[in-house]
């Protein structure tokens, strides 16, 4: 079979090691190295001083990350699909895998994976970053206008962004110790009289529920307008 790199090498890359296969005119050196910064360094020195000039590195995840980025550079690293060399039957040790993969790459019969330059690996990094921290944003908002509803504060009603300026100072007032109810609604931004009554309305549910239940004690239930409790509807449901 027609041999295409003279001197190449086969990485076995785990959580703590890496074994290395290198081959150079057809003789065979296996050797494990663990995966500190100081040892894959000696191991790229040692390549690089042996005469190599392929590496094939099985793409495990975030284990061939730190060998991809030390070996980019130096070496022409080829990244494997790990699912097409295993499907090789009879290999059963991290040696024979790193001799396979070395044995493949010397005569040309792997597929090499792609792998982005390094400023788009960067760039990507920094946008899926973004993007995490977005939706933990969003999803914590979402707790907190649950968490204020269930307790019955309408702050929503008197402030549109809930963990914006105005809502975070109308919940941090009874917190801090504030005693006046209607305190809280001097913080709300909204320049329309109906806000300031809303806010004043979300304040002192605020105000109740931060001052009552420490002491176990239930808000007083809302009256409407006349001063009479809230009637119940009516079940719809046809009796028997």
């Amino acid at each position: 079979m027609q041999v295409l790199y003279r001197c190449c090498c086969g990485l076995d890359v785990h959580a703590k090691t890496a074994v290395a296969c290198l081959i150079k005119d057809g003789g065979k050196q296996t050797r494990t190295f663990s995966a500190m910064t100081d040892d894959l360094l000696a191991l790229a020195d040692r390549l690089t001083a042996a005469g190599c000039t392929h590496v094939a590195v099985e793409s495990t995840g975030v284990y061939r990350k730190p060998v991809f980025n030390l070996l980019e550079g130096v070496l022409e690293v080829v990244p494997v699909n790990a699912r097409h060399v295993k499907a090789v039957p009879g290999r059963e040790t991290d040696v024979r895998d790193c001799e396979w993969l070395a044995d493949l790459l010397r005569h040309g019969l792997l597929r090499p994976g792609f792998i982005p330059p390094l400023e788009i690996r960067e760039i990507r990094e920094l946008t899926r970053h973004r993007q995490t921290s977005v939706k933990e944003q969003t999803a914590l908002a979402n707790r907190m206008q649950k968490l204020i509803e269930s307790a019955n504060i309408k702050l929503g009603q008197a402030a549109t962004d809930v963990p914006g300026v105005s809502g975070r100072l109308i919940l941090r007032a009874p917190a801090d110790g504030e005693t006046d109810a209607a305190r809280p609604a001097e913080f709300a931004r909204a320049p329309q009289a109906q806000g300031r009554r809303t806010a004043e309305v979300a304040g002192r549910a605020a105000h109740e529920v931060a001052t009552l239940r420490p002491l176990g004690v239930a808000p007083p239930a809302r009256r409407s307008r006349g001063g009479h409790p809230p009637r119940r509807r009516a079940d719809r449901g046809g009796g028997a």
